[in-house]
């Protein structure tokens, strides 16, 4: 790489790994997407290191785990001041930084988004959270809405909900594309950090994308009469949602909103692609495409997040472009963590990684260098009373989960409870062998190699070192 290069880096909401065409699913229209899979490389079992949006983005802006980083919670009021986060580090290397929609670093419960006292990097803010109206100043979707004589509130709340041209993912776009006309001659490089809400609930895509979608047509979630008995064995961590069936849970709608409202940001997605062929910028821009955690969408009789580890929540998409450098129609089966992510991201800069960062740069199986089909030994996930009672009347629920290649070890520390998951057999976790007397081999060979990760820091696969603190 002769020049650093421009990063396009749109991160969505609440997106599973599984709503993508390109990669499996005949149910979702996403042609942007599957071009963008057909042009790159997709890693097809990337992690996120925790199912909630704070500690997931904190990790990922950061290169740290949430334990380590000590943010491991939805709602907290400050920040740490080490770390850096990354678009810090990038700016001071030379790139022009913008930020469009969430950051979500800290609480936004006082309906603002605190700017980062030790700085953040972003020249460029556009922020938006909630696309409510119960925000007083500082969001800047809100008020464009507004401008334009709409009403968050009252449109969310009616028939054909907010409409695509008052949408917070149009927003996005439109906001994308006033950042990058102000790079137009720069000399400089830029990174782009978008933020789309969507598809995070609640589940109200325009009437004009939802009828899109047929609730008959759609597949519904991955569930059995057998998970109920498994979920309330589970009863005492916390979740977003009460365990439900998929008719109590009106499943197969909120399925057919969900991939209408990533239909939505499909073609949103698409006119900035288009711009930046259509102005040469495409050449020498890496494009990522992610989410910060997945969505339970009624499997095993949840909805929405709270602390569980199945595939639909803590596995997402994550898709690299570049053309002429990186590999095109690859699809990656190595794991791989949104740790990595930073660390790719990093390198891309043009920046040492620092030492204290946890990932590990992707840019060898992008380029072919290293084999995309092995990359991690493990990949690990942990909820530490990530969600305020408020939202779960729990108690607090303190979670982790370690997946290998073949298994999947899931323990809730404070509760004496665990899930040990076969994939290669039961790839969907119906199947709960904690307590089957033929895996307890393996159960504690996985409990001890988890402990060790969680003491260790992994920082060239397999050679473990004591975690600085």
């Amino acid at each position: 790489m002769n020049k650093r290069p421009n990063i396009l880096w749109y991160c969505t909401d609440q997106q599973r790994f599984d709503t993508i065409g390109a990669l499996g699913n005949p149910h979702v229209r996403t042609p942007t997407i599957d071009r963008l899979v057909h042009e790159g490389t997709a890693f097809t079992h990337t992690y996120c290191q925790s199912p909630i949006c704070t500690p997931s983005r904190s990790s990922f802006m950061t290169g740290l785990y949430p334990s380590r980083l000590h943010n491991t919670r939805n709602g907290n009021d400050t920040f740490p001041q080490f770390p850096p986060v990354i678009t810090k580090l990038i700016a001071e290397n030379g790139y022009t930084c913008g930020l469009i929609g969430k950051f979500h670093l800290q609480s936004s419960g006082h309906r603002t988004e605190p700017r980062l006292s030790n700085g953040d990097g972003f020249s460029y803010w556009k922020f938006s959270h909630a696309p409510r109206d119960d925000w007083e100043s500082g969001h800047d979707y809100a008020d464009w809405v507004r401008q334009q004589g709409g009403e968050l509130d009252t449109l969310r709340s009616s028939e054909e909900r907010v409409p695509t041209e008052l949408h917070q993912t149009t927003w996005g776009t439109e906001r994308s594309l006033e950042f990058l006309k102000q790079q137009s001659g720069s000399n400089e490089p830029w990174l782009l950090n978008v933020n789309i809400y969507d598809p995070h609930p609640p589940f109200i895509p325009p009437k004009f994308y939802a009828d899109q979608f047929d609730p008959q047509q759609m597949p519904g979630p991955y569930f059995r009469d057998s998970d109920l008995k498994q979920q309330q064995k589970l009863a005492s961590l916390d979740f977003q949602d009460d365990l439900k069936t998929p008719e109590q849970h009106n499943a197969f709608r909120k399925q057919a909103d969900y991939y209408a409202m990533i239909k939505q940001i499909d073609d949103q997605f698409a006119r900035i692609l288009d711009y930046l062929d259509e102005t040469g910028q495409r050449e020498n821009t890496v494009i990522i495409f992610t989410s910060d955690h997945g969505e339970t969408l009624g499997d095993h009789g949840l909805m929405y997040k709270g602390c569980r580890f199945y595939e639909g929540l803590v596995r997402i998409p994550l898709i690299f472009s570049w053309p002429g450098q990186f590999k095109s129609d690859l699809k990656a089966k190595g794991l791989v963590e949104m740790l990595d992510l930073t660390s790719t991201i990093v390198e891309l800069a043009g920046l040492e990684q620092p030492d204290y960062m946890q990932g590990r740069s992707l840019i060898p199986v992008l380029t072919g260098e290293a084999n995309p089909e092995h990359f991690r030994e493990f990949v690990r996930s942990e909820y530490f009373d990530a969600l305020d009672p408020f939202f779960t009347g729990g108690t607090g629920t303190f979670g982790t989960m370690y997946r290998i290649e073949r298994y999947k070890l899931c323990m809730y520390h404070n509760k004496n409870l665990g899930e040990l998951y076969d994939l290669q057999v039961d790839p969907w976790e119906f199947d709960d062998l904690w307590d089957s007397a033929e895996h307890q081999t393996i159960k504690h060979q996985l409990i001890e190699e988890s402990f060790n990760s969680h003491v260790c820091l992994t920082t060239d696969m397999g050679s473990p070192r004591i975690a600085p603190m």
